[in-house]
């Protein structure tokens, strides 16, 4: 038996596609009518990981923001003050051994002793090498 690649192409972009459709995606009714016999092609088996929640994403600072009162930190949330450098790459800020992520950058600047308050996110991906990666809150000058 002879396929074209045509054929061939559109049946392996169809299994594909069907091992990666969510398992809320399934047809409620049976079988296609469409198709003949068994598939020349086995899917193999989707495995679903566990809902990760909410996103921890930090949200964009606003750029009128100017600093003010620190607030307390929330759960969870620690307040770090001291001076901040910069990392290897470019647009990295570490304050002691913690990666700042978010927060007003026009205070947050290498060489300006601040007090900053967030939470840690040692699970957080970042382009930066250094440092664990802490989400900024709120910030002030110290």
């Amino acid at each position: 038996m002879k396929i074209s690649r045509t054929t061939l192409v559109v049946l392996l972009a169809g299994a594909a596609l069907t091992a990666c459709a969510d398992p809320g995606d399934e047809p409620t009714a049976g079988p296609s009518s469409t198709t003949a016999g068994p598939s020349p092609t086995a899917a193999a088996p989707v495995t679903s990981q566990p809902d990760p929640g909410p996103s921890t994403s930090p949200s964009r600072p606003d750029p009128t923001w100017k600093g003010g009162p620190s607030t307390p930190p929330g759960v969870g949330g620690t307040t770090v003050t001291g001076t901040i450098r910069a990392g290897v790459e470019p647009n990295c800020l570490l304050l002691d051994d913690h990666l700042l992520v978010g927060g007003p950058r026009d205070v947050l600047t290498p060489g300006t002793r601040v007090e900053v308050t967030g939470r840690p996110e040692p699970g957080m991906m970042t382009t930066c090498q250094q440092g664990t990666p802490f989400v900024v809150e709120s910030a002030r000058r110290a």
